[in-house]
């Protein structure tokens, strides 16, 4: 099974929510209906924007951990590496 970091965005360099799951598809799919998180219904953020596999549960949770703690210019950077124009992710999870 794999798991999986995300961070969704309400636009480029709008608010930011790190989330983990083992199901990425319906996860961000829960976020957009505003099933997902309050946060994220308030927030209106429902673009992904930033994927990392993991195999392990574990290594998933501390990645996850570690990335919310970071100052918001690295999440930035992050996002930025593979994603410059903060597309939106979510169409690619299901070609």
């Amino acid at each position: 099974m794999s798991y999986f970091v995300y961070i969704l965005a309400s636009r480029k360099h709008g608010t930011l929510y790190i989330g983990v799951t083992n199901d990425l598809a319906r996860r961000v799919w829960e976020h957009r209906e505003g099933k997902g998180s309050h946060f994220t219904a308030k927030h209106k953020v429902h673009r992904l924007v930033y994927v990392e596999p993991f195999e392990a549960i574990e290594r998933a949770i501390q990645r996850e951990k570690t990335m919310k703690e970071w100052p918001r210019a690295w999440k930035i950077r992050q996002i930025e590496k593979d994603n410059p124009e903060w597309d939106d992710l979510y169409d690619l999870l299901n070609r």
